[in-house]
């Protein structure tokens, strides 16, 4: 057997411009309600994105920054289809573990986290005990942790 491990991050602030009609703050494919958007071309999903960084690491097919603004450019804003696109180079290989760490002061991430995992797992075609979530204010050491956006970590690891 052999196995793989990949590292993805990702990070956005948050929307500033409170125009109206602005987008929902999305994470993990989850809208949050009441909370500021994160300043992004697509639906600035940081956790998705990370998780594709995650899967890249291993493939060497980097689909963000290239392939997704130009995806983004055609309206596509969507940041599961950014993943499943990463899921399609990763064929071949079953998905064993994934973990995710978020850093920000808000939003408060604990009450969601269920419905995050649930969401990951059908994405992921995994089950909910093969993704792990956890999150942090890193007491305010950093940006995020001060309230002005989110920074997401993810580990993945594959066999085959």
């Amino acid at each position: 057997m052999k196995i793989k491990t990949g590292l993805g991050q990702d990070s956005h602030a948050f929307e500033t411009n409170k125009k109206s009609g602005s987008k929902p703050l999305i994470l993990a494919g989850i809208v949050f309600e009441n909370s500021p958007s994160l300043r992004a071309n697509s639906d600035g999903d940081a956790v998705l994105h990370s998780l594709t960084n995650a899967i890249s690491s291993i493939t060497g097919n980097n689909i963000l920054g290239g392939t997704a603004d130009k995806l983004c450019q055609k309206g596509i804003t969507d940041s599961g289809k950014y993943l499943a696109l990463a899921l399609q180079d990763l064929a071949g290989w079953r998905i064993e573990n994934v973990a995710i760490s978020i850093e920000c002061l808000s939003p408060k991430i604990a009450p969601m986290l269920a419905e995050m995992k649930k969401k990951i797992a059908i994405l992921l075609n995994i089950k909910n005990t093969d993704v792990g979530i956890t999150a942090t204010s890193g007491e305010g050491l950093t940006a995020f942790g001060r309230g002005e956006g989110i920074q997401v970590l993810s580990i993945i690891t594959v066999s085959k």
